[in-house]
C-alpha cells in the first residue's frame, strides 16, 4: 500500500517512489510494524513540507539552493525535496548511511 497525500502536500518523484518501496522492503523482511511506520513518517513529512517547504535544512555543497534535506524523526532516512516547486516534490528518500555527494551528484545545479 502506498502513501496517501492530499493535493497540497509534498509530492513523490519516480525516484523517491523507488526509493521508499525499496526502503520499505528492506526494513519488512525484519519488521513490518517499523516499514509501516516509515510510511506513515513520509506521509507526515509531506503534510508538513506541503505547509511548510523552507523547514529543511539547505546544503549547498550537495545540491542546487532550491533543494533542501529533511531528517525524518525516528528514522535514519533523509527526505531531499526541491522547495521552490508548488507542491515541494520530494526527489529522494535516501539512508542517512548513503553516500549523499554519490548519490547527489545528478542533481540540477541551478
Amino acid at each position: 500500500m502506498s502513501p496517501r497525500f492530499r493535493g497540497d502536500d509534498a509530492i513523490l518523484s519516480p525516484e523517491a517512489r523507488v526509493d521508499l518501496r525499496e526502503a520499505v522492503a528492506w526494513i519488512a523482511q525484519d519488521n513490518p510494524r517499523a516499514a509501516e511506520d516509515l510510511r506513515v513518517a513520509i506521509r507526515h513529512a509531506a503534510e508538513l513540507l506541503g505547509e511548510h517547504p523552507e523547514m529543511g535544512k539547505q546544503r549547498r555543497d550537495l545540491a542546487p539552493e532550491s533543494v533542501r534535506f529533511l531528517v525524518l524523526r525516528g528514522f535514519p532516512y533523509i527526505l531531499v525535496y526541491r522547495a521552490n516547486a508548488v507542491p515541494p516534490r520530494i526527489l529522494r528518500v535516501l539512508h542517512g548511511a548513503r553516500d549523499l555527494p554519490e548519490v547527489l551528484q545528478d542533481l540540477e545545479r541551478e
